[in-house]
């Protein structure tokens, strides 16, 4: 393999949950994958400061920080409990030395069916924690999830919506995720990315594949790179001609790949990748 078709590669913590912390980093470096996208929870049971040590350490960079967000309860408590929260995960991203928090929005409130009412929330959000992310060095990402996840994780679903709430903020505070996995089926995304890439609004681009059936309670269905029906390489072009050039996050959800041994795993993703990236562009 041409060693320039890892420049932009990371691995999301997910995508090999299976190894702990320490594990991972020796992997990545040793396989000459330079960047890792990290959780919360992992992350703060290991410890923050620990953590971005040994990132740093093994010299890996944080590609992203999963996750912010859940903005969309009705209850005042709640809300300042959401916001709170999501400044500590700011405080956190910047401390790993990351510049973007990954955003999942949030579903309705329970009994509720105001989607747009949830959405307002979202914005709302937004302005307050935005100013603080800025004065920290942190970006504030949006990740539209796709429409089966309206209802219990994210009002917001289109790369479209995703854009209509951050252009209403300076781009250095608040962009948007591409991921394939979520976006593959939308014909109107493909212009959305040219939107967004011209604004420079994407903020941290995702890979994973879609395979069907999906497993119940659909989480677990990110399938590993070529194994499913989206065309990410054509993904790939599309993001890149838009102007990206930042890091090509691999998260995938599937509980086959959890069984397996997590180094293995690490392994066929970096190959898999390797057939994504198209020669021609593989470093831009």
């Amino acid at each position: 393999m041409n060693p320039a078709h890892l420049a932009r590669l990371s691995i999301n913590q997910m995508t090999v949950k299976q190894l702990p912390l320490p594990e991972l980093v020796r992997a990545c470096a040793e396989s000459g994958v330079p960047g890792v996208g990290l959780w919360r929870e992992p992350v703060r049971a290991y410890g923050v400061e620990a953590a971005a040590r040994l990132v740093r350490e093994a010299g890996l960079g944080v590609t992203t920080l999963c996750r912010g967000g859940f903005f969309t309860a009705s209850e005042p408590h709640a809300r300042v409990r959401a916001l709170d929260d999501n400044r500590a995960a700011v405080d956190e991203a910047a401390a790993l030395g990351t510049d973007t928090l990954v955003l999942v929005c949030g579903g309705l409130p329970e009994g509720s069916r105001d989607l747009t009412g949830a959405r307002k929330r979202v914005a709302d959000a937004l302005a307050e924690l935005g100013p603080h992310a800025r004065a920290r060095g942190v970006r504030l990402a949006i990740e539209p999830l796709h429409p089966m996840y309206a209802s219990d994780r994210c009002v917001v679903c289109t790369l479209d919506q995703a854009l209509e709430l951050a252009e209403r903020f300076p781009a250095e505070e608040v962009g948007v995720v591409v991921d394939t996995y979520h976006l593959w089926w939308d014909d109107r995304a493909p212009a959305a990315v040219a939107r967004a890439g011209a604004g420079g609004r994407i903020h941290a681009f995702q890979l994973a594949d879609w395979i069907t059936p999906l497993p119940a309670g659909v989480l677990t269905g990110r399938g590993q790179l070529g194994d499913g029906v989206i065309d990410l390489a054509a993904w790939y072009e599309r993001v890149a001609s838009a102007g990206y050039t930042g890091p090509v996050e691999v998260e995938l959800f599937n509980e086959e790949l959890w069984r397996r041994d997590g180094r293995e795993v690490l392994r066929q993703t970096v190959e898999r990748f390797a057939s994504v990236v198209p020669r021609s562009s593989s470093v831009r």
